[in-house]
C-alpha cells in the first residue's frame, strides 16, 4: 500500500502553505532524511524530508501550487516490492481531508477556508436578489458541478474578469490554483461576458460613513479603496503570504494590547569607545581577519537582555487570565528584508558574550535575507528590539509583537549639547530610545524601572562585560 506524503505543518499557526519546488521526481528512489520539495510559508523556505522509504511514485500537487492546505496529500511513495506505476491518485473520498466541504454539498456563502481570509480575498457577496457584478463568480459550472479553487485564484479572477466556469484547474484534485486563473487571463479563454463587467468604480464604491456615527470603525473594502482614485493611477500588487501575516499581527496587536510609550536619551560616549577598544583588541586568524566585529545593536541587545534579568517582572508575557514569567531573557532582533520583515530571536541574551551576539546576529540576517531561518528561531522572546538609527532616525515608536510584551525603538546616535558637570554645556553622544509597553503586563512605574535599568547598563557598558 502507498505511504502517503502530506502537506506539513511547518509552524504553529501555519494552515497553509506554497509548494515551490520538487527536488525528487516520480520514479527516484526515496531514503528516510531526503529532502522531497521545498514549501513556502509565510515567512521562510522550508524543506520537507522524507521519513519513509521507497520510490516516488506520483506527485499529486504539482510545484508551483499555491495556498496548499496543511495534512492535504501532497505524493505518494512506493513501498518496497510495490510497483511504482501502478500507484495511482485515490479518490476525493479516499484522500486526506482539508477544510473544502465534498463536491455534492451545496454552495455555502461562504467556505470555511475561505471565511478566515481578509474581506479583500473573498469573493465579492451581493445582497439576496440583486444580480452579481463582474467581480463575483459563479459557485458552480453549466453542469452544476461545484468550482474548487484556492482564495488567491478566486481574488485575481475577480480583478481580472475571469469567469471560474471556464477555467480548467491543475491544483489537487482539479483544484483551480492562481497560475491557473493567471493564464485564462493572459489567453482571453477564460474572460467573462462583457455584460458581467464590473460596475465603474464611482457607482460600485459606496460611500465611506463618517467617523462617530456610531459602532466600532471598519475597514475599507478593495472596492471602496479603488473608488478613491482614478483607476489608472495605481498599480495592483497583490499581497504576499509575509506581508499579509504582518498586517493581520500588527492590526490585532494595536487592537488587542493596550500600547503605552516611555522615552529616554541614553548618553554612549563610553560605550563608542568600549566597543572601539574591543574590536580593535579582536583576535585574528591567519589571514588577518578579526574574529568578531561589534555593532552597537550588540550592546543594546546584551542590555535589554540583563534589563529583563534585574526587572524579573517585566520578564513576562500577557495569556489570557495570567502572565508567564520567564527564567531566561529572550531578546527578538528587527531584521528588515524585501516586502517585510523577520524577528530573529537571541535565546539567552542575559548570558552570551558580545561576541557571540554578533556572531550569532550576522548569521542570522544573513539567512533572513535568504528566507532560510528556522520558525523555531524567530518564534518566541519576550521583548524585541528595533533600531532604525542607521537610516537617521531620531525617534519612532514601535507596535509590539504579539505575544511579546514590549519592543524598543531605537534612534541614531547623535552629538549634542547637553549640561554636563558643573553645569557646564558639553558635547555628547546621544541616543533616543522608546520602549512601548503591553499595559496589561506591565504598569508604566514597572516599565519606568525596566527602561531605567536598559538606560544605566548603555551608559555605564562595562557592566555588560562581567
Amino acid at each position: 500500500m502507498p505511504i502517503n506524503v502530506l502537506m506539513p505543518a511547518l509552524s504553529p499557526t501555519m494552515e497553509k502553505g506554497n509548494l515551490a519546488k520538487w527536488l525528487k521526481k516520480e520514479g527516484d528512489a526515496v531514503k528516510s532524511g531526503d529532502v522531497l520539495a521545498e514549501i513556502e510559508t509565510d515567512k521562510a523556505t522550508m524543506e520537507v524530508e522524507a521519513v519513509d522509504e521507497g520510490v516516488l511514485a506520483k506527485i499529486v500537487v504539482p510545484e508551483g501550487t499555491a495556498d496548499v492546505p496543511v495534512n492535504d496529500l501532497i505524493a505518494l511513495i512506493a513501498e518496497e516490492g510495490e510497483d511504482p506505476k501502478s500507484v495511482s491518485a485515490p479518490s476525493s473520498g479516499d484522500v486526506p481531508k482539508s477544510k473544502e466541504p465534498p463536491a455534492s454539498a451545496p454552495e455555502p456563502k461562504a467556505a470555511p477556508a475561505e471565511a478566515a481570509q481578509p474581506a479583500d480575498a473573498r469573493v465579492n457577496e451581493a445582497p439576496e436578489g440583486a444580480k452579481p457584478n463582474g467581480a463575483a463568480q459563479p459557485a458552480a459550472r453549466a453542469d452544476g458541478e461545484r468550482i474548487f479553487a484556492s482564495p488567491l485564484a478566486r481574488r485575481i479572477a475577480a480583478q481580472e474578469g475571469v469567469d471560474l466556469s471556464a477555467v480548467s484547474g491543475s491544483g489537487p484534485r482539479g483544484r483551480i490554483i492562481e497560475r491557473d486563473v493567471r493564464e485564462a487571463a493572459k489567453s482571453g479563454t477564460g474572460k467573462a461576458p462583457a455584460k458581467a463587467a464590473s460596475a465603474s468604480p464611482e457607482k460600485a464604491a459606496p460611500a465611506a460613513k463618517p467617523a462617530g456615527g456610531g459602532g466600532a470603525a471598519q475597514p475599507l473594502g478593495v472596492d471602496q479603496v479603488r473608488g478613491y482614485f482614478n483607476k489608472d493611477a495605481y498599480e495592483e500588487v497583490p499581497l504576499d503570504g509575509m506581508r499579509k501575516t504582518i498586517a493581520r499581527r500588527l492590526t490585532e496587536a494595536m487592537q488587542i494590547a493596550p500600547h503605552f510609550f516611555l522615552t529616554v536619551d541614553c548618553r554612549i560616549d563610553a560605550l563608542l569607545a568600549l566597543r572601539a577598544q574591543i574590536n580593535d583588541s579582536a583576535p585574528k586568524d591567519k589571514d588577518g581577519k578579526p574574529a568578531f566585529k561589534l555593532s552597537v545593536n550588540d550592546f543594546i541587545i546584551k542590555a535589554m537582555g540583563l534589563a529583563l534579568m534585574r526587572v524579573p517582572d517585566a520578564n513576562a508575557v500577557f495569556a489570557e487570565d495570567r502572565v508567564l514569567k520567564f527564567n531566561n531573557a529572550e531578546v527578538g532582533v528587527a531584521v528588515a528584508i524585501d516586502g517585510g520583515l523577520f524577528t530573529p530571536v537571541i535565546r539567552k541574551a542575559d548570558q552570551k558574550t558580545l561576541s557571540t551576539i554578533s556572531n550569532e546576529m550576522k548569521d542570522f540576517a544573513a539567512r533572513a535575507r535568504a528566507k532560510k531561518l528556522k520558525p523555531e528561531e524567530y518564534q518566541g522572546g519576550v521583548t524585541s528590539v528595533s533600531n532604525l538609527g542607521m537610516f537617521g532616525m531620531k525617534h519612532f515608536t514601535a507596535v509590539i509583537n504579539p505575544p511579546q510584551s514590549s519592543i524598543l525603538a531605537v534612534g541614531a546616535g547623535e552629538k549634542r549639547i547637553v549640561v554636563g558637570k558643573d553645569d557646564q554645556p558639553v558635547v555628547a553622544q546621544i541616543m533616543t530610545v522608546t520602549l512601548s509597553c503591553d499595559h496589561r503586563v506591565m504598569d508604566g512605574a514597572l516599565g519606568a524601572e525596566l527602561l531605567s535599568a536598559f538606560q544605566g547598563l548603555i551608559e555605564s557598558p562595562m557592566g555588560m562585560l562581567v
